[in-house]
């Protein structure tokens, strides 16, 4: 995720932007899917943020369909999980790995704030960043090639489950009470701006459906299925928690390390299954 807006100024909390124009907001920020954004305000933030998830779906979707088809093809579940995972970040054009990277250089610097924050505006990634790039990517693969083994099913429904848990964790990120650390940018712009009770409404949606997915596999696969939502957003509640503190707000790298925290915990709480 880039830092590219700089209006953070705040509107009345019952402004909402048409769906559509939310809906075109979510993609065009979050993805790199033709979305012609119509509004940059915070009431088109706020709509776009909570429909996040959905944008999720449809990179999820498109995630796992390369995937399957490779194992249909005679290809092993590595390959496919390899690939699988590629396409979320050919999709955000690895924005959210950079956010992860920059995030972990970031909290790694043992730096006060303003100082920290202007190492992960830097274009290098330094130490942590790279180490926290190689574990995501490898548990990432890992995970999702142990689901691919036992059917092209789990592993489809594990990658679109883990994106859709990424965005999500982009809209609780983006609920009341959560500061911008800085004054521009895409966390000036969103930060704040999904009431908590439509960020509560958006998660039991999610963590219902992901079970209703998992349901024909059986009724531990659904219980497994929404604890690994859950799981995924507790962890990124916590790097949340942590990334407030240490840099006195949210930032648009911060979304991005989100995404990519609650998606890898949820895929390793699949693979467990």
């Amino acid at each position: 995720m880039t830092d590219s807006f700089d209006d953070p100024s705040p509107t009345p909390p019952a402004e909402r932007a048409p769906l559509l124009d939310g809906v075109r907001f979510a993609f065009g920020t979050l993805t790199v899917l033709p979305a012609r954004i119509t509004r940059w305000d915070r009431p088109a933030a706020r709509t776009g943020m909570a429909c996040a998830p959905l944008a999720g779906l449809v990179v999820g979707v498109l995630a796992a369909v390369p995937g399957v088809l490779l194992l249909v093809l005679g290809g092993g579940p590595l390959l496919a999980a390899a690939v699988t995972v590629a396409v979320p970040a050919a999709l955000t054009r690895g924005l959210h790995l950079d956010g992860l990277a920059d995030t972990a250089d970031g909290l790694g610097s043992a730096k006060p704030a303003d100082e920290a924050l202007r190492i992960m505006k830097r274009s290098d990634i330094g130490p942590f960043g790279v180490v926290a790039l190689v574990l995501a990517l490898l548990v990432q693969a890992a995970a999702l090639s142990d689901a691919y083994a036992d059917s092209w099913i789990r592993g489809a429904l594990a990658a679109v489950v883990a994106a859709v848990t990424a965005r999500l964790a982009m809209t609780l990120a983006s609920r009341d009470g959560i500061p911008a650390a800085r004054p521009e940018g895409l966390g000036a712009a969103v930060a704040g701006v999904v009431p908590r009770v439509a960020a509560a409404t958006a998660t039991a949606a999610v963590v219902l459906l992901a079970a209703a997915a998992a349901l024909p596999l059986g009724l531990p696969a659904a219980g497994r299925y929404a604890a690994a939502v859950l799981a995924g957003l507790l962890a990124a509640e916590l790097l949340l928690r942590r990334c407030v503190r240490r840099f006195d707000g949210v930032t648009g790298d911060v979304f991005g390390a989100l995404a990519e925290v609650s998606a890898t915990t949820a895929l390793v709480v699949l693979a467990l299954g």
